[in-house]
C-alpha cells in the first residue's frame, strides 16, 4: 500500500515538473506560441549539410538584449518592413527559397541568414561572430 502511493506521488511529481519545464519553454506572443530555444535547420532548402544547424534562443535576444520581433521577423513591401506583431511568423525558407543565389532584390536563404544575424552580431559587437561559433562541430 505504502509503496503504490509513493508511486503515485512520484508520478504526480513528475508529471507537475514536467507541466511547470514545458511553460518555461515557450511564450505566448500576439503571433503565436513562441519556444525559447530551437534548432535552425533548413535541411530541407540545403540538402545535407556541411555546418550543424544553429541552436537560437529567442527569449536571451529578446529579453537580454531586447532586440524587437520587426528586427528579424519581416515582410517587405515597396522596400519597408511591414511586418508588426501579432502577424503570421514564417519560417525563413518561406520567401528565400532559393539556398545559395540571390533572385533579384530577394536574399537567398544562405545570405538572409548571415546578413541579418552575423551582422547584427559584429554591429553590436556581442554575441557569436565564426563560423564555428553559431555551428559548432559535430
Amino acid at each position: 500500500m505504502k509503496k503504490s502511493i509513493i508511486a503515485i506521488l512520484a508520478v504526480l511529481a513528475f508529471v507537475a515538473a514536467g507541466l511547470m519545464a514545458g511553460a518555461a519553454w515557450a511564450e505566448k506572443t500576439k503571433s503565436g506560441e513562441v519556444q525559447d530555444s530551437f534548432k535552425i535547420d533548413n535541411t530541407k532548402t540545403f540538402g545535407t549539410l556541411t555546418k550543424s544547424p544553429v541552436e537560437f534562443t529567442h527569449k536571451k535576444h529578446t529579453d537580454e538584449h531586447k532586440v524587437k520581433c520587426d528586427q528579424c521577423h519581416h515582410v517587405f513591401k515597396d522596400k519597408k518592413n511591414v511586418w508588426k506583431e501579432g502577424d503570421k511568423v514564417q519560417k525563413c525558407a518561406e520567401c528565400h527559397k532559393s539556398p545559395k543565389q540571390n533572385e533579384g532584390e530577394m536574399l537567398s536563404l544562405y545570405n538572409a541568414f548571415h546578413k541579418n544575424c552575423r551582422d547584427c552580431h559584429k554591429e553590436a559587437k556581442k554575441g557569436p561572430q565564426k563560423c564555428d561559433d553559431c555551428h559548432p562541430k559535430k
